[in-house]
């Protein structure tokens, strides 16, 4: 062969492995491309498809008798994939969405930053008729697009703090529960967060085609991968939507709480915490504003006063005081005691001659004595080592009225309150160093003792049942099944003979409607209310506390009112409680003039005047 040809035939075959190499990696290259790179497959994938979280409607929430409290509206979230934002007249979208370049700047480096391939939303809650007025120019916005979901609307501006509200999941609850994305909404309190798992449903799922305009042209292979949304359970709640917007007319311009509890179910009817403020000022975009006013109130609106306050019972907690008493066969249902101011201070009034008259003219010296000799029972020679074993055994009984627990009602953030024993004591001033001498300012609800005004109302529950109680709760059923949590159904009695809880509504009966009863203006004509005054010691005004039940015998209700720094018990919490109990028992109040001095009364001491961000009428 001559040289020449070799040449030109060995030149030929490195132009032909070149070439091939080139093809191999080329081959290579779009294989990897379009069979094993997942991001070129996605990327792909969202030039020409959508997928569109498909939200489920939130259950609604009914009041006991069927009115509808919480609803839903349609809203939408203006969704961005920063990848896809091409041509975007800037200043154009601006005016049409109504934000200002700094805040379009702001958004969009945000969506970057959570990624620039996947959607985020870049403006949340936009109504039907802002949508409405710009949607026709969407498609001229690459990149952006709209998904719709649901806002919470409240039919009426009430049980704000019954209800809760919902918010944009934060980065707990994403850690918590992989079920939430970014920009997902989740209860935040009250029952919207008790009962999130029933009331969110479950989001389903929608594949579109989109064109070169970003106008979505039909479902992805005839919606094969779409899955829908499972709508939320429904609540039905034992609340009385008519008794608790009542409830919260009598506690404006006060601050303080309001529980009424169906003593045979433990069904909550209504439960108030004032200040109260309208559930929709936490709803939609002027949440963020309403929020952080509301936090800041010197008030604390947002402070539910009904279960995470713990304050000094005050007199009502010598009702109690006399049922341990009874049942340890320390007093009898006879026992008197003199009226010794020189004890305890207490006003004027006849010496207590039984348990009954004790709890009618709420003697201070008598429950001093009833808890001496509760404490100190003479077991042992040492009083120190005799108080430890009384405080031990007095500490039991309280545990079993639900007092020093947290009552599980279903509800979050519920506070225990404080019943002490030895162990704080022994803390406190040392073992062997105290003794009733030391501690009977208990005896009178006073020390170191404190109760939360659900426990107040479960109180007046266990008297009005003679002797044991249901878990306090705010939801009947719940779901197309109509669910129950059977821990609700559960009776819990206290172990104490309930002829000893006869003779307190007996003394409870006599404190509204007999001389020489602490609470004359609670009595209501043909309705035999059974209640207990308490005037709680404060640094400033006292505090005012009554609880009470009615009818005297098959009770409907029981009801428990506190009111901070008011004064005396039965002065401002009683007539409060017995026209709660009015408008339930009877439908309606007929003592007008009376209602009407009670609702525009301000006791409480005043606070400066807070304005909040109205939401926008849609």
């Amino acid at each position: 062969m001559p040289k020449n040809s070799a040449q030109y035939h060995q030149r030929a075959t490195i132009v032909k492995i070149i070439f091939a190499v080139v093809g191999a990696v080329f081959i290579f290259r779009l294989a990897m491309l379009q069979i094993f790179d997942q991001e070129y497959k996605e990327l792909a994938n969202k030039q020409a498809l959508r997928n569109l979280t498909q939200f489920p409607a939130r259950g609604y929430i009914y009041d006991r008798n069927g009115e509808l409290m919480v609803h839903n509206e349609a809203v939408f979230d203006l969704m961005v994939i920063p990848r896809m934002v091409k041509g975007l007249d800037t200043n154009y979208f601006c005016k049409k969405v109504g934000i200002s370049r700094e805040e379009f700047d702001e958004r969009m480096k945000k969506a970057r930053t959570y990624s620039t391939y996947s959607a985020s939303i870049f403006m949340k809650q936009i109504s039907m008729q802002e949508k409405a007025a710009w949607e026709s120019s969407l498609y001229k916005f690459k990149g952006f697009y709209l998904q719709q979901r649901t806002l919470r609307i409240y039919d009426r501006p009430i049980a704000a703090h019954v209800l809760g509200y919902v918010g944009e999941v934060n980065e707990n609850d994403l850690e918590k529960d992989p079920y939430y994305k970014r920009g997902d909404y989740i209860g935040k309190s009250g029952l919207e967060a008790a009962y999130e798992k029933e009331l969110r449903g479950i989001k389903g799922k929608k594949v579109v085609h989109v064109d070169v305009h970003n106008r979505e042209i039909g479902s992805y292979q005839n919606g094969l991968f779409d899955t829908l949304p499972v709508a939320g359970s429904n609540l039905y709640t034992t609340l009385d939507a008519d008794l608790q917007e009542y409830a919260e007319k009598l506690m404006a311009n006060k601050r303080g709480c309001v529980v009424a509890i169906e003593p045979s179910t433990g069904e909550v009817l209504a439960l108030v915490s004032a200040p109260c403020y309208d559930p929709n000022l936490l709803v939609g975009r002027v949440r963020g504003a309403n929020y952080q006013i509301l936090s800041e109130d010197i008030a604390k609106p947002l402070f539910n006063r009904a279960l995470q306050a713990a304050y000094p019972p005050g007199s009502i907690f010598k009702v109690a005081q006399s049922m341990i008493g009874l049942e340890l066969g320390v007093i009898d249902p006879g026992t008197g005691f003199p009226c010794d101011k020189s004890l305890v201070g207490c006003h004027n009034h006849p010496s207590a001659r039984s348990v009954q008259e004790a709890i009618k003219m709420s003697c201070n010296p008598y429950f001093y004595y009833t808890y001496k000799r509760i404490i100190q029972q003479g077991k042992f020679k040492s009083i120190y080592k005799d108080s430890q074993y009384g405080l031990t055994i007095w500490h039991d009984y309280m545990l079993r009225f639900g007092f020093g627990q947290k009552l599980p009602i279903d509800l979050p953030n519920v506070s225990k309150g404080f019943i002490p024993d030895t162990a704080f004591y022994n803390k406190w001033y040392g073992e062997g160093k105290w003794a009733f001498s030391t501690i009977y300012s208990n005896s009178i609800g006073q020390g170191e003792v404190t109760v939360v005004p659900l426990q107040m109302a479960n109180l007046a529950c266990i008297v009005a049942n003679r002797g044991y109680y249901y878990t306090p709760h705010v939801v009947k059923y719940y779901g197309p099944d109509s669910l129950t949590r059977e821990e609700f159904k559960q009776r819990h009695d206290l172990g104490i003979q309930s002829k000893y809880f006869d003779i307190a509504a007996r003394g409870m009966y006599d404190v509204v409607h007999t001389a020489g009863g602490t609470a004359h203006r609670a009595n209501i004509e043909d309705i035999d209310i059974c209640g207990k005054t308490g005037t709680a010691q404060n640094k400033g005004i006292d505090h005012s506390v009554f609880v009470c039940f009615a009818p005297m015998n098959n009770p409907k209700i029981a009801v428990a009112v506190y009111v901070e720094n008011a004064g005396a018990g039965g002065v401002w919490a009683a007539p409060i409680a017995s026209l709660v109990i009015e408008k339930y028992i009877r439908g309606e109040v007929k003592r007008t003039e009376f209602e009407r001095t009670y609702m525009e009364a301000a006791p409480c001491q005043r606070l400066p005047l807070v304005r909040y961000v109205k939401p926008k009428k849609k």
